[in-house]
């Protein structure tokens, strides 16, 4: 998951702070309603379609490159990421601007657009999270910080704890996700539902709220004032670029309140929904043929590639397709498990077999 707010991130901070447990750090509040029908299918794959083909000449029994290739596939580009980081910059103020100076069919369609302005922001902090945004250190957690996170309402470090939980066992009993996996293929009526929630704000509302509860708690006021100071520098920042004073509310809030959590949800489902605990992350992790709509609306910087991605997580964004192909070509990565579009996966997830 990409994730990717302060949601749960900062209750689970102040539960670590008072209970000293391994605590539940989901970035984004997801639906804690139960299911009303049960499990009846499942979206692993069928064993059968896996083939047998590893280790070879060029990647290990876990599907990683061998040592002389990891280097080559984890090289960071800076040049790359200086520009994709300031692009989504260009794309934030462009399209606020737009939006403010335009009728209200302009100002409707900047809504709308701003939700993949936010899964970029969003895919950024993730590879800032993973240490792949800047080859320094420092640089990668002050710009992943202060330029992407927490103007996508993210804490980076916390976010990058329970990540990386994550990717340590996808489903395990430390899954910080299962909300947002677990429960498909479901009715499509469930999933109706959810994504209601989402686009009316429901669901932003509960994330938004932890940020102002956690302002009031010593463990994680800190945190959520920096994130807030941040979001009142974005405001006037937006006022004085636009010329209204109203553009960050309905230009970047109300699209993270809303757009952003049907995108996140419905990303979610096509990365490890309805898949299982596997230490073949085939098993773990879906791969969806890419198209170019994808690719702009929902999974830019090549984030489709999402199995590469959880086979080596340290190989950069704009690697993933190339180490993607090495895994097609050593035929760990077949048809027989991947999916023609986003569309067919999603309504797999809403297809019950009795």
């Amino acid at each position: 998951m990409l994730s990717h707010s302060c949601g749960t991130v900062l209750e689970s901070h102040q539960l670590r702070c008072h209970e000293a447990r391994p605590p539940y750090t989901d970035p984004t509040v997801a639906d804690e309603e139960s299911y009303d029908v049960p499990v009846l299918s499942t979206l692993v794959p069928d064993v059968a379609d896996l083939t047998n083909v590893l280790p070879t000449e060029r990647l290990l029994s876990n599907g990683m490159s061998i040592p002389e290739l990891r280097a080559q596939y984890r090289t960071i580009s800076t040049w790359r990421n200086v520009r994709a980081v300031s692009v989504a910059w260009m794309w934030l103020l462009g399209l606020s601007y737009l939006g403010a100076h335009g009728n209200w069919f302009v100002m409707l369609a900047v809504v709308i657009a701003m939700g993949p302005i936010h899964v970029r922001f969003a895919i950024l902090m993730h590879e800032a999270a993973h240490r792949l945004l800047f080859r320094s250190k420092h640089i990668n957690d002050v710009v992943g910080t202060w330029l992407v996170a927490y103007p996508a309402f993210v804490p980076l470090a916390l976010y990058r704890r329970s990540h990386f939980a994550h990717h340590r066992d996808e489903f395990g009993p430390d899954e910080p996700d299962i909300a947002f996996y677990d429960g498909y293929p479901c009715q499509p009526r469930d999933l109706r539902r959810r994504l209601l929630r989402d686009a009316v704000g429901i669901s932003g509302w509960k994330n938004f709220k932890v940020l102002l509860v956690a302002t009031t708690k010593r463990a994680s006021r800190r945190l959520a004032l920096s994130i807030l100071s941040v979001q009142v520098v974005l405001a006037v920042g937006l006022g004085l670029v636009t010329g209204r004073w109203w553009s960050y509310l309905v230009f970047w809030w109300l699209p993270w309140m809303t757009q952003w959590r049907v995108l996140n949800r419905l990303r979610a489902i096509a990365e490890h929904g309805g898949m299982g605990r596997s230490d073949d992350r085939r098993l773990t992790t879906h791969h969806v043929r890419q198209s170019l709509l994808a690719r702009m609306w929902l999974v830019p910087f090549h984030t489709g590639w999402h199995l590469a991605h959880h086979v080596d997580m340290g190989v950069p964004w704009h690697q993933l397709p190339a180490y993607h192909a090495e895994l097609v070509r050593a035929g760990y990565v077949t048809e027989a498990i991947t999916f023609s579009s986003y569309l067919a996966l999603w309504r797999a997830a809403t297809a019950r077999r009795d």
